[in-house]
This record gives C-alpha cells, sequence and structure tokens, in this order.
C-alpha cells in the first residue's frame, strides 16, 4: 500500500518544480524531500523524477502520478471532513425510540432542536413500548422501567423524571373539584383501561389500587391514553394515568392528582455507552431534561 505523506511530498514536488522549493514549503530539509521521493519510486517500481540539469523534473509516470494523486487528496480531504462531522455530531444516524405519551409530548420539540442543531444527522425514530434488546441497538430509548432499573451491559440508564398520576374524571364527577383525591373512592367508579401493553404503567397502578384496598374495576378497554380520555369526555368512566397523558383534555374532562398512596411511574432514557459521549447524545438528553422542565411549569 502507498504511502499517502509520501505521496503528498512527491506531490509538493511536481508542484514546486524543484526538490528545494518543496523542502521550503513543507519544512523539511532537501535530504528528507529526496528521500521519500525515492522510497516512493521504490514502492511503485517506476522512475518518476529525472535529472534535468542541477535539478529535478517529473517523467510521463511522474506526471500522470500526480494528477492521480490530486484526485486521492481531494477524496482524502473530503473523508477527513466527513470524520470530523461524525465526531462533531454534524454528520451519520442517531436512533430514537420512544413510547407514546412521550412522543406526542417531548419529540416533536427534541427533534426540531436537533435539527436544527446538527443539520446534517439522520433522526430514526421508532414507537415502542417494550425495553430494547442489545443486539436491536437503539442508541437512545425513552423508556419505562422500575426506578433502580438495571439495564443490559453496553448500555447506561439516565434517569429522566418519576411521573406522578392523575384520574382524568367526567367534568361533571362529584369529585371534579378536588384539588386531589384519595385513590380508594375511585374504587366505585366505572374505570376505563388505556393501557393494552400490560406493561409497568398498568403494573404501578394496579399494585397502586391493591395497596388502597381493592383492584381496579375495568369496564372498558382501550388501547391507548386519548381514546381513554374520549370515553371520559364522553361520560363513559373514569381513567388514572400518568400525567403527561393529561395534559391536552377535551372540554368534558378534568384531571385530579391522586393521593394515598400515588402511583408513580419512572421514565429513563436508556442510551447505548458506545454513543453516550457523542455530541448529538449529549445533547438530545439535555433537550429532554428542558421539556421535562418546561412541562412541569405548564
Amino acid at each position: 500500500m502507498l504511502d499517502v505523506h509520501r505521496l503528498r511530498v512527491f506531490r509538493a514536488v511536481v508542484a514546486s518544480g524543484s526538490v528545494h522549493a518543496a523542502a521550503t514549503n513543507l519544512g523539511y530539509t532537501a535530504s528528507a524531500v529526496s528521500q521519500h521521493v525515492s522510497a516512493l519510486q521504490r514502492e511503485t517500481g517506476l522512475v518518476l523524477m529525472t535529472r534535468n540539469g542541477r535539478g529535478v523534473e517529473p517523467t510521463s509516470a511522474g506526471l500522470a502520478l500526480a494528477t492521480e494523486i490530486d484526485s486521492v487528496l481531494d477524496r482524502l480531504s473530503g473523508v477527513e471532513s466527513f470524520v470530523a462531522d461524525l465526531r462533531e455530531g454534524r454528520a451519520g444516524t442517531l436512533s430514537v425510540a420512544y413510547f407514546a405519551s412521550v412522543g406526542a409530548a417531548w419529540m416533536p420539540a427534541v427533534v426540531r432542536a436537533l435539527l436544527r442543531d446538527f443539520p446534517g444527522i439522520r433522526l430514526d425514530l421508532s414507537l415502542r413500548d417494550d425495553v430494547a434488546l442489545p443486539d436491536e441497538r437503539v442508541d437512545v430509548q425513552i423508556a419505562v422501567a422500575p426506578r433502580d432499573f438495571r439495564p443490559a451491559p453496553g448500555v447506561r440508564a439516565v434517569h429522566l423524571l418519576d411521573e406522578p398520576y392523575v384520574a382524568v374524571l367526567p367534568r361533571s364527577h362529584p369529585l371534579a373539584g378536588e384539588p386531589a383525591v384519595d385513590l380508594a373512592r375511585l374504587a366505585g367508579d366505572r374505570w376505563v383501561d388505556n393501557d393494552f401493553a400490560r406493561g409497568w404503567c398498568r403494573q404501578n397502578l394496579v399494585e397502586a389500587c391493591q395497596a388502597a384496598g381493592f383492584s381496579p374495576p375495568f369496564h372498558v378497554e382501550a388501547h391507548d391514553y386519548p381514546t381513554a380520555v374520549a370515553f371520559v369526555d364522553a361520560g363513559i368512566g373514569i381513567t388514572v394515568l400518568p400525567r403527561i397523558g393529561a395534559a391536552n383534555l377535551p372540554p368534558g374532562a378534568v384531571a385530579v392528582p391522586v393521593a394515598n398512596p400515588t402511583p408513580e411511574r419512572s421514565i429513563h432514557a436508556l442510551v447505548q455507552t458506545a454513543v453516550l459521549d457523542t455530541p448529538p447524545v449529549r445533547r438530545a438528553l439535555q433537550l429532554l431534561q428542558e421539556r421535562i422542565a418546561t412541562t412541569a411549569r405548564s
């Protein structure tokens, strides 16, 4: 394989017109430049320079090689620039998985800012409720998991938020105007289930109800928060869900904090350690924290 540095030196000799001029331009000694040219001739098996009086000039093979070197060095410069872009997060791909409620509440603002800060990056977004397996290689996943969740090797869990649940009630409900409601006071209502995945979010709710002395009486099963809230708005029943799911309620529904006990879900960013210190991932985590702070103030 040809030595790229020798190619650069040889190209400088051809461009400068002499070994001494090339040495001056490169900051080398003339002897060092001559040695590089001689080594390149041995590597290629070609005569690249010939004597011309007291100086040297390229042979036809040398001129042809010099032309080819120009395209090689241009391409190499492009590769070096691309590597710098990757290192600074200006190019490449970032894959992010998230669950539905944060997808609606957080991701539009996060994605807008990421594309503004890293316009050359490709964002690969996916919706999923389960934790990705290690070999699925999601760079960042926003997931619900226990507070003390231990991820697989090669993944770092960054705790983002412990989010309380609220009861979404019809505006005509007797408890709709309360500042908070004990969970046990909802035991006699018709409940709308809002989590078809039967994941941590539902498990947290069921365990909290059991701690309050009852099992939630689900009469209607909905597969997502917006549908469950729509049923509440229609006066069909109540639903209890994480606070973020009640961010934009219809006119006929109100959200009331739940107490004694207050169910909570823990939200984590699960990050591949290989990309943890890259600028796009660091920025994504910062944007998520900013979004959480904004949501908490609203």
